[in-house]
């Protein structure tokens, strides 16, 4: 059988970089399918930028609808999960699902062509030109076994959480079961775990492999096999060659970061939530999300405001406190040096999921009650019948007004009954105020004698009540899934909480039991954290959603 095309292949070091075999390296061929790896590549950086998710709906376009096969046999104004399209462009190759993409983010054809030129500039792929999502042959729509080379080097490096989807022999697109095109090559060759087929006419059988042995990672492509068969022995050679030409222990020097273009139309994507009807020409009129060629500010949520931090700051200033407070109980005999305070949290207003989460934390915040508290001169009068040790003595109780006089000359032993902190009214007033309840009156000797100390009445501290609330519009969460054991979601919030620390610094940890097992949430977030949080993780292959008050 005759070669469809010109033929053209390179082999790299893949921890390097190092071209380790090349022939017709820089020939503007046709790339077929391996275009497809340009797609790819744009979408999982617009989900790291929170540009897309991917539970997105996308509304597929009649341009995407009339794709020639290979195909996943998408319908004009059929709306499916963005990670669908994903799975049938990676793995089965199907042309109509890259161009659904492409037209969801780009607008149309033309234009997202001008992004995968534009991103393959800032890749340094000095020589190809594209003109559509899939690699159907187009005039002008060229590329190099060179710079696919570097394309799947980038994929490798850029996008490892993504990366896996290549060596999947099957996958659930949505509509079908779809099965790998490349799977003849990956259960032939050991070591191999991607990466993308492609063959058309005038292309001939393409394909951009990796394999991993040992401490070596090679890559290579080929251009131009004239079969399945062939282009599969010829590819088995060139990673052998590589893994035979290749050095032990070479330093990994990953591709330094690209300045990636970002998307400058409107994104047309259904959230998911509303079941919207098309606009007649297979765009959805659902959730519009606006695209910008640049980030002019940092995408880390602001720093959350002062007012917001009030509860992790009382629970520090109320423990420090309190060692201030027992201080002053050992010194009961002298004046207080310092005002009583307790916190009260007020969770009226708060999701219920937030209140049992502080729970523990009002537990903790408020003193334990004394035996007895002085009345204040504030309160109002209060009939208190006569006490044991009054009777006892002769003492009739003070009245209201020999209560608020003051006692000119005590004698040298006196005995005060204290009121019931439980008939306390719940006023604070100052501590000068606070003066003695009853004036004693004469005692027999017998009870006189009976006291070896004089009893000093101790005015009880102010006591100032700091309120801080849990409420300001973070009643917003983010659900991990349910795991089989609280030990398992604890780890699954700490895991993730290491990962994505800028957008869940301010989350509370909260593990929830249900039937069928324990939630892992992160609680006490606003609606927009939430919301960047979940796109963040997803696009780090984490499974979430957001929870609502």
């Amino acid at each position: 059988m005759g070669q469809a095309a010109p033929y053209a292949a390179v082999v790299i070091d893949a921890r390097s970089g190092e071209t380790l075999y090349e022939r017709n390296a820089d020939a503007r061929l046709h790339p077929a399918s391996l275009t497809k790896m340009m797609t790819l590549y744009i979408t999982f950086d617009a989900i790291r930028r929170g540009e897309i998710s991917l539970d997105s709906m996308i509304t597929v376009s009649k341009n995407a609808a009339s794709k020639p096969p290979s195909k996943l046999g998408l319908r004009a104004g059929q709306k499916i999960a963005l990670r669908y399209l994903i799975r049938a462009a990676a793995v089965k190759s199907a042309n109509d699902a890259a161009s659904a993409i492409g037209d969801a983010l780009g607008g149309n054809e033309a234009r997202w062509a001008e992004r995968m030129n534009r991103t393959a500039k800032a890749l340094g792929m000095r020589n190809s030109t594209f003109k559509n999502a899939n690699g159907l042959t187009t005039p002008g729509h060229l590329s190099t076994a060179r710079d696919m080379t570097t394309l799947g080097r980038r994929l490798f490096y850029d996008f490892p959480e993504y990366y896996n989807i290549f060596s999947r022999r099957e996958t659930d697109a949505g509509m079908a079961k779809v099965r790998n095109t490349n799977r003849r090559f990956l259960d032939a060759y050991e070591g191999a775990d991607g990466i993308k087929t492609g063959y058309t006419s005038a292309a001939g059988f393409n394909l951009t492999a990796s394999a991993e042995r040992g401490n070596k990672r090679i890559i290579a492509t080929v251009f131009g096999g004239t079969s399945t068969a062939q282009r599969n022995a010829k590819m088995a050679e060139l990673l052998d060659l590589g893994f035979g030409t290749a050095k032990n222990n070479v330093a990994v020097r990953k591709p330094a970061p690209a300045n990636l273009p970002g998307g400058d139309v409107e994104v047309v994507a259904d959230s998911g939530v509303d079941d919207m009807q098309g606009n007649g020409d297979g765009r959805s009129a659902g959730k519009t999300i606006r695209l910008v060629t640049s980030l002019k500010s940092s995408p880390r949520p602001a720093p959350r405001p002062v007012s917001d931090q009030k509860v992790a700051e009382t629970a520090v200033a109320v423990e420090a406190m309190q060692a201030d407070i027992a201080g002053i109980l050992a010194e009961i005999t002298e004046p207080p040096a310092a005002p009583e305070v307790f916190a009260e949290v007020v969770t009226e207003d708060v999701p219920e999921d937030v209140a049992e989460e502080t729970a523990p934390i009002i537990a903790d915040l408020r003193p334990e009650p004394k035996p007895a508290e002085l009345a204040s001169a504030e309160r109002e009068p209060v009939d208190i019948e006569p006490t044991s040790m009054q009777i006892a003595s002769g003492v009739e109780p003070a009245s209201e007004e020999t209560a608020a006089e003051p006692v000119a000359a005590a004698p040298e032993f006196q005995l005060t009954d204290v009121m019931p902190a439980d008939t306390a009214p719940a006023k604070a007033v100052p501590a000068e105020a606070v003066v003695a309840d009853a004036t004693p009156r004469k005692r027999p000797a017998k009870l006189l004698m009976a006291s070896a100390e004089p009893e000093k009445v101790v005015p009880s501290a102010p006591v100032v009540v700091t309120r801080v609330s849990t409420s300001g519009g973070r009643h917003w969460g983010v659900n991990l899934g349910r795991f089989p054991s609280r030990s398992t979601a604890e780890r699954a919030l700490m895991q993730t909480a290491l990962a994505e620390s800028a957008t869940l610094r301010d989350g509370l940890r909260k593990v929830v039991e249900r039937k069928g097992g324990y939630d892992a949430n992160y609680m006490g977030l606003s609606q927009e954290q939430a919301d960047l949080a979940c796109r963040r993780l997803q696009a780090r292959a984490v499974q979430c959603f957001t929870i609502g008050p």
